[in-house]
């Protein structure tokens, strides 16, 4: 049962199944042009806590609750959770499902995290080590500001080329038998590989994670012989209108154009003429919400009928940027069909 496929491919024998998800938003999130289609949106964005850092752990903790609530399962119906966010040890997710008590396969690919997650869980799921998984991530505008940038009341301004961190979690329940509710399933996905420009601006994400798409997209069009016409849409994580022009002449040069089947969640989740987000949004949870709210929508109305979905991560720090260091991106693919 060789799954493997190409140099960093994987065709699943037997589909996984999204039994149903989950999307919780902040109060900027709500009013864009997703708003309608969120489970929740909250109306302070410390959501009844005292820090940002704890408003990230129950955004975390409310959108696991709701997932499995909708998928009529409880956690001791999971073998697995596999989540990540963008503090310092992974700190949103260590206090926000702990309640749960199920096992926790931390990951960590920066706002690609979403996809990097579906990606194990699907595996874990499609080799017989898990019957169902949960997979989940998060991010918070003021605590990304805080972890990697300036603190918010020091009012720095922000470049036309920034992206504007989701306030955000959403999280997908997998499973191998495909159950009354399920939403889409998960046939293929691409691994991404560390690609790094040497790009050091930190305000211009979308062109420091832009050559990482291209890479994983490549990869992934020569792994499985295919087409970007395949897909009804190409869909990246947060690369925002900076990154997505980046990608797009990338691949040009390398004789394959998306510019038809190119979406971005970044672009989607805010209006950029009422919002002030500037490139767009960004964030674990720009991708996740995005994929729970409306991408998944379009698949259950086949609207869509195949996507690949490709959140794309940005892996730097505190520390190698005070350090002068450049900033390295990684983006994984997964397939994502209709039922």
């Amino acid at each position: 049962m060789n799954q493997k496929l190409g140099r960093a491919s994987i065709r699943l024998e037997k589909p996984v199944y999204i039994l149903n998800s989950a999307s919780i938003v902040g109060s900027k999130e709500g009013e864009g042009p997703l708003g309608l289609l969120f489970d929740r949106v909250g109306q302070d964005d410390m959501f009844g806590c005292k820090t940002w850092e704890e408003a990230e752990s129950t955004l975390q903790k409310e959108a696991v609750g709701l997932a499995l609530e909708k998928a009529g399962l409880r956690p001791e119906d999971i073998s697995y959770v596999f989540a990540g966010d963008l503090l310092g040890q992974s700190m949103a997710t260590s206090f926000g499902i702990s309640t749960y008590q199920i096992p926790l396969l931390g990951v960590y690919g920066a706002c690609s995290t979403c996809g990097e997650s579906l990606a194990l869980g699907a595996m874990s799921i499609a080799g017989g080590f898990a019957d169902k998984a949960v997979c989940v991530t998060s991010s918070h505008f003021a605590s990304a500001e805080k972890e990697f940038r300036f603190p918010l009341d020091y009012g720095n301004q922000r470049p036309l080329s920034a992206t504007w961190t989701v306030t955000g979690s959403a999280a997908f329940v997998l499973g191998a038998e495909r159950g009354v509710k399920a939403r889409a399933r998960i046939s293929a996905m691409t691994v991404g590989k560390v690609v790094d420009y040497g790009l050091k601006d930190s305000m211009n994400m979308g062109a420091c994670m832009a050559p990482a798409a291209a890479s994983t997209l490549e990869q992934h069009f020569i792994d499985f012989a295919g087409q970007p016409e395949e897909y009804d849409k190409i869909i990246t994580g947060d690369l925002g209108k900076v990154g997505q022009r980046v990608l797009i002449d990338l691949l040009r040069k390398k004789g394959i154009d998306i510019s038809e089947q190119h979406m971005d969640c970044g672009i989607e989740v805010f209006d950029a003429a009422s919002q002030d987000t500037h490139a767009g949004g960004s964030g674990c949870g720009c991708s996740a919400v995005t994929l729970s709210a409306y991408i998944l929508k379009q698949l259950e109305e086949r609207n869509w009928k195949k996507v690949l979905f490709m959140p794309t991560g940005a892996l730097l720090s505190k520390t190698s940027f005070n350090e002068g260091l450049s900033v390295p991106g990684i983006a994984h693919a997964v397939v994502i069909e209709s039922l």
